[in-house]
C-alpha cells in the first residue's frame, strides 16, 4: 500500500510538471466557439536566470527564448546573433548606442491599438506591427492608420500556425495569402518583414523566409503582456520594461494588452529619460539601403 501511494504521488508530480511546462511554453490560436473570433495566445518568451548559451540551429525546431542575467544588459538568446545573421534574421542590434526598435504583435483587435498609436504619435516613435490575416480582415482602418502614421506593417503569417515544420509550398502560401490581402486593401506590396508565429522556428523556415526576401525579426525585450485575462499592473509593466531595456533592443509588445494601452506613454517617457531614442526597423543596420 505504501508503494502504491508513493507511485501515485510521483505520477501526479510528473503530470503537474508536464502541464506547467507546456502551459509556460505553449503558444497558438484559440477560436471562440460562440463569436468565431480568432485570438492570438502567445506565452512569454522563455526567460531564465541562466542556462542559455546563444547556440546554433542544430535542432529541427526551436522556441525563441531569452535569459536575462544583468539589469540594463542584453540577454542571452537561444541562438546567437551571428548564427541568425546567416539567414537574414536578428533579435537585437549589437551596439552601445541607446536605440530601441519598437514592435507589436497584433493577432486581433480588442480596443487597445488606438491608445498605443496615440502614444507612439506623441513621442514621434516609429514602430512595426506584425499582423495576421484576421487582424487585417477585421480592422483595416487601424492598419491604414498604422501606415498613414509612418509605421511598418509586417507579416506574422495569415493563420498564425506553427510554421517551423512546413514545407516550402505551405510556408510560401501562409505568407503569400497575407501579402495578397495587404495588396488588395492598400494597393501596394507588403514590406518584407517577418516574425515567426508562436516564436517557433527552424533552420529550414528561416532559410525559406530569407530566400523570399524577408528579414526575420525576433526580439530581445518582452514581458508577460499577452494574457488578456490576467494583465500585469502598471507597476509590474514599468519594472520589467525599465529593468530589461538595453541598447539595441528589439522590443516585443502585444497590441491586445490593456496595460500596454494604458502605460505605453509613460513607458516611452521613462525610456527617453534613460537616454533612449527610437528607430524604425528600416534603419536596422542589416537592412538593404
Amino acid at each position: 500500500m505504501k508503494k502504491k501511494i508513493e507511485f501515485s504521488l510521483g505520477l501526479k508530480l510528473v503530470l503537474l510538471f508536464a502541464v506547467t511546462f507546456l502551459a509556460g511554453r505553449g503558444t497558438g490560436i484559440a477560436v471562440d466557439a460562440l463569436s468565431g473570433r480568432v485570438q492570438e495566445q502567445q506565452a512569454e518568451p522563455a526567460i531564465s536566470e541562466g542556462g542559455l548559451t546563444g547556440g546554433n540551429l542544430e535542432q529541427e525546431t526551436k522556441n525563441w527564448g531569452l535569459s536575462f542575467r544583468e539589469e540594463g544588459k542584453p540577454p542571452v538568446a537561444d541562438v546567437s546573433g551571428e548564427e541568425l545573421a546567416k539567414y537574414n534574421a536578428c533579435y537585437m542590434e549589437d551596439t552601445e548606442e541607446k536605440v530601441l526598435y519598437l514592435t507589436f504583435d497584433a493577432g486581433f483587435e480588442n480596443g487597445n491599438t488606438a491608445a498605443i498609436l496615440d502614444a507612439l504619435k506623441k513621442h514621434n516613435a516609429p514602430a512595426a506591427f506584425f499582423i495576421v490575416g484576421h487582424y487585417l480582415e477585421s480592422s483595416p482602418d487601424l492598419v491604414r492608420r498604422m501606415l498613414d502614421e509612418g509605421h511598418i506593417v509586417g507579416n506574422h503569417s495569415y493563420h498564425h500556425p506553427d510554421m517551423s515544420q512546413m514545407d516550402r509550398e505551405a510556408f510560401v502560401k501562409e505568407l503569400g495569402e497575407l501579402e495578397s490581402l495587404f495588396k488588395e486593401n492598400f494597393d501596394k506590396e507588403m514590406p518584407k518583414f517577418y516574425r515567426p508565429p508562436q516564436g517557433k522556428f527552424s533552420q529550414n523556415n528561416l532559410s525559406i523566409a530569407s530566400e523570399l526576401g524577408y528579414q526575420t525579426f525576433f526580439w530581445s525585450l518582452a514581458y508577460v503582456d499577452w494574457n488578456v485575462d490576467s494583465q500585469p499592473s502598471r507597476e509590474e509593466a514599468l519594472e520589467k520594461l525599465t529593468k530589461r531595456v538595453h541598447p539595441g533592443a528589439i522590443v516585443l509588445l502585444h497590441s491586445t494588452s490593456k496595460t500596454n494601452g494604458e502605460v505605453l506613454d509613460e513607458v516611452l517617457s521613462k525610456w527617453e529619460e534613460m537616454g533612449y531614442t527610437f528607430k524604425a526597423l528600416t534603419d536596422y543596420p542589416s537592412m538593404p539601403k
